[in-house]
């Protein structure tokens, strides 16, 4: 592992690269006024943040890319032993990585323990950048063994799956964005692509609206499946962020949101909602 192939410094510079275009977008072209201050928010979503990449260097001990990296060396998955030309096995692997997290987004909101888990991430009550960084450790974990798996199964390579993580983390800040996009702009890039205002329809807090617009990436994968929805049911009003539980101020701090899986309040927003 002397080349360095987890390649923290780049994904760290990327990351922080794109947090502080779309914090300046959000605070140049805001698409909603904010409802509550940044600073506890930020504080706990950015905090978050910390703690799960603590805690998976911990446990995991290895990047997806060094595992990736092994992987390739054992000639292990799918790909290591069909030999495609390189620029088509990275096409396809991250459309079928893209594929995974869709699917993997949607068993979170049907599975009930799992929702306890991703329903922190839906718990915010304003929605920017940050959100996208608002996930449960635990959450986080199987997510992280998920992806492993993948890589195991597949032989995704170290360069395929760099890619990969680069583009999920930048749309995942992206589409979280409150931030003011050009109707034409938007309904061109959704042909192909998640927007703002599409994925902004997953975090209202009616539940029918909240089960659709599962993809990070792709919006072809909604649309297949069918799990799209065009525009919030109730165009003309300002969409409700967040969930029907956890709507006191209190629970946007840090240490409530390592505890909302674990109180009972959580059960209760999975039957709440329009579910028509």
């Amino acid at each position: 592992m002397s080349n360095n192939l987890d390649n923290t410094d780049i994904r760290l510079i990327l990351f922080g690269g794109i947090l502080v275009v779309m914090i300046l977008w959000e605070l140049i072209a805001p698409k909603r006024i904010p409802t509550y201050g940044r600073l506890v928010r930020w504080y706990s979503n950015l905090g978050i943040t910390a703690i799960n990449t603590l805690l998976t260097r911990i446990i995991f001990s290895t990047s997806t890319v060094a595992f990736a990296w092994n992987i390739q060396q054992s000639g292990l998955g799918v790909f290591n032993q069909i030999g495609l030309p390189t620029l088509l096995e990275t096409i396809l692997s991250i459309i079928l990585l893209d594929l995974i997290i869709y699917l993997q987004h949607l068993i979170f909101h049907l599975a009930p323990w799992l929702w306890r888990l991703h329903q922190m991430h839906h718990t915010d009550l304003d929605y920017d950048v940050t959100t996208a960084l608002r996930f449960h450790p635990l959450e986080i974990i199987i997510s992280m063994a998920i992806k492993l798996s993948a890589i195991l199964l597949l032989g995704i390579s170290p360069s395929a799956i760099l890619i990969f993580i680069i583009i999920l983390n930048g749309m995942a800040m992206f589409t979280h964005g409150n931030i003011k996009l050009p109707d034409s702009i938007d309904r061109l890039l959704r042909k192909l692509l998640v927007t703002p205002d599409m994925h902004r329809i997953h975090h209202s807090a009616d539940k029918y609206e909240m089960n659709k617009n599962f993809g990070f990436n792709l919006s072809i994968w909604d649309k297949l499946f069918s799990t799209y929805l065009v525009a919030s049911r109730n165009e003309n009003q300002p969409l409700d962020i967040g969930c029907t539980v956890f709507r006191n101020q209190k629970y946007l701090h840090l240490h409530w949101l390592l505890l909302q899986p674990f109180m009972r309040s959580g059960e209760d927003s999975r039957k709440d909602g329009n579910a028509n």
